[in-house]
């Protein structure tokens, strides 16, 4: 069946875009209005230095703070032909695989775009799932792929890493720069805006990043013509995930975002800050997936 655009979610996540795109120009132009000089454009300079590397090596930065490792074929047969076959169905180029050692059951993907992208999942989840289900996670991830979400999110969070340096930068000048410095009105509204803005622009990646799995969760179901497979694969790698040891949650924390489900997801943190969205409303997205490929 052909993939179907879901014009609702796409319509959040370019507001949510535009809405990014708006908080960067009140920010830019309060700084060129209060500091014209050219000092400010360097922070602007090294945020998009930042994200270039960012999105350049995403892919080999990520494999090294996992330690996922990439796999030859003749290493996990099944595996590499089972992308290969979702692949061809999703018109995607064969990624690279990498396989990481843990025991919290996950999969991630990662790079710049379709022909440096790398799917990667943990050994623990291959014991985990059945073939239908592990189809389904990693069609998810290939949705990403195909999406260029790496891409999409380097781009939103430029404006987050601007405003979190200019912040950063103020608040150390303040601590040792000159009285003069300190008291100085432009800097202090500079200050607070740079706060109020980080603050905005990382609450509205956080939705950004929610609207994407969203989607991948959709594109797994478009896939695979089976989103019932995922939503069983769902509720077994959560189910699963507090069995596994906080510590070993804990080494993967910082690649959450990258995890189909977060390893350190918490009850004690609201949805609003919050990389993935609920269960229950993935469940729910899937099941209207369903119910579009069975025609009613």
């Amino acid at each position: 069946m052909e993939w179907r655009r879901d014009w609702g979610l796409t319509a959040r996540v370019l507001f949510t875009g535009f809405l990014l795109l708006i908080l960067y120009l009140i920010f830019m132009t309060i700084l060129w209005v209060l500091f014209p000089g050219a000092s400010i454009w360097f922070f602007v300079i090294l945020a998009v230095g930042m994200g270039l590397v960012q999105y350049f090596f995403s892919d080999k930065m990520v494999l090294w703070s996992t330690g996922a490792r990439i796999i030859e074929s003749d290493e996990y047969p099944d595996l590499h032909r089972t992308v290969e076959r979702l692949c061809k169905e999703a018109d995607l180029p064969m990624p690279r695989i990498a396989m990481m050692q843990s025991p919290v059951p996950n999969a991630f993907a990662t790079g710049r775009s379709p022909k440096h992208a790398v799917v990667a999942c943990t050994d623990s989840i291959l014991r985990l799932l059945n073939k239908g289900e592990l189809e389904a996670v990693l069609a998810h991830e290939l949705s990403h792929v195909k999406n260029r979400d790496i891409l999409t999110m380097t781009m939103a969070s430029f404006i987050a890493m601007t405003a979190s340096m200019i912040m950063q930068s103020f608040f150390f000048s303040a601590l040792f720069g000159g009285r003069e410095d300190r008291e100085g009105s432009g800097f202090i509204v500079v200050w607070i805006v740079s706060i109020i803005v980080y603050a905005v622009s990382t609450l509205l990646i956080l939705a950004l990043s929610r609207y994407r799995e969203f989607a991948a969760d959709r594109g797994s179901g478009y896939i695979t013509r089976n989103p019932r497979a995922l939503i069983s694969a769902l509720n077994k790698i959560s189910g699963r995930m507090d069995a596994v040891p906080v510590e070993a949650r804990a080494k993967v924390e910082s690649v959450n975002a990258f995890f189909i489900i977060p390893a350190l997801s918490g009850n004690t943190i609201m949805e609003l800050f919050s990389t993935h969205p609920a269960l229950e409303k993935r469940i729910a997205n899937l099941e209207k997936v369903e119910a579009e490929l069975r025609g009613y």
